[in-house]
């Protein structure tokens, strides 16, 4: 059961020493939402920061100005901890101790795997974002919220929901970017800096990757993989294959798409998308990973080859029974 706003907002204002835990290899809205509780908990004189284990991606570094770390110690015994867009501690495996030294711990999330198993929890699995959450919280906690806490939630919401096309965009999505606006959000500028600063390295392998697309499933699912000599050939790096996913899932006909990345250890990040009707989360869920209906992922200790075999084969068994299941 989810915890009230009131009470949450409580719990912060009793609290002075605070880490924000957004999950590993962050998006916009794990940064967005971090980035906007972040300021608003210094602004309410808090000791607040948010903790990282890994870095931010280049599009969403201008979130930043001061507010990361990634030093476990710079807050020596938190008095509190708040996990956003996270759930679980393979979202956040290197921070896991100085989580779990803190005196208390919520979760804000929006995923449907995560689970209410902290202090306090508010997991709206409605929420197109968690970046709705933590406006919804702010609000109740009668934070002056500024165009630069603004600008951060609406960096949250238009990624999470794909700059409002894909289906969890809801009338309360557009509702709360209208109250932005009235905090004076420079709507453009933020939106250049996520869509339109790609740097060359991105681009080329983004262009190797696509090059190399299997498409399968009577031509329903859609699969492609970034590899560490993919990355030296172009001087990418892993999260210049960021949207790479999303460009799959869009190709004419492919309901569910997935991208196999090889980490440098040698295990296979799965990142996977669906269209329209299928539930990549259960994909996910079989492996130990996680996510929402249509966007979710795992992580498989195997070769490339063999990954790309064993999820290949999961998609068709969800796209059979789907098709099983509409002429039940």
């Amino acid at each position: 059961m989810n915890d009230d706003f009131k009470d949450i907002g409580a719990m912060i204002e009793s609290k002075n020493s605070i880490y924000i835990v957004p999950h590993i290899m962050m998006d916009g809205d794990a940064m967005g939402s971090a980035a906007a509780l972040c300021r608003a908990l210094r602004k309410k004189k808090k000791t607040a920061w948010i903790l990282t284990e890994d870095k931010i991606p280049d599009n969403l570094m201008f979130l930043d100005e001061g507010l990361t770390t990634d030093d476990a110690e710079k807050i020596e015994s938190p008095d509190l901890c708040v996990l956003l867009d996270c759930g679980e501690e393979s979202r956040y495996p290197k921070r896991k101790d100085a989580v779990a030294k803190s005196g208390k711990i919520i979760c804000l999330d929006h995923h449907a795997t995560s689970k209410a198993v902290f202090d306090m929890n508010h997991i709206d699995t409605e929420a197109a974002a968690t970046g709705e959450i933590v406006y919804d919280l702010l609000c109740e906690m009668k934070v002056d919220m500024d165009k630069d806490i603004g600008e951060a939630i609406f960096a949250a919401i238009t990624t999470d929901t794909g700059n409002f096309q894909y289906s969890n965009t809801t009338r309360r999505s557009h509702e709360i970017v209208a109250e932005l606006y009235d905090l004076g959000i420079d709507h453009n500028k933020v939106s250049i800096e996520i869509y339109q600063s790609e740097p060359v390295e991105k681009i080329k392998l983004h262009g190797m990757v696509l090059g190399d697309i299997k498409i399968f499933g009577e031509g329903k699912a859609a699969i492609a993989k970034v590899t560490q000599d993919m990355l030296r050939k172009t001087g990418a790096r892993m999260e210049d294959s960021e949207g790479l996913v999303s460009k799959l899932r869009d190709i004419k006909g492919v309901e569910i798409a997935a991208l196999l990345k090889e980490q440098p250890d040698g295990e296979i990040k799965v990142t996977m998308r669906a269209k329209e009707y299928a539930d990549v989360s259960k994909i996910a869920q079989k492996h130990n990973g996680g996510g929402h209906v249509k966007a979710a992922g795992c992580s498989l200790n195997c070769k490339t080859e063999e990954a790309q075999d064993i999820i290949e084969n999961e998609i068709c068994r969800e796209l059979e029974d789907k098709r099983h299941n509409k002429y039940r």
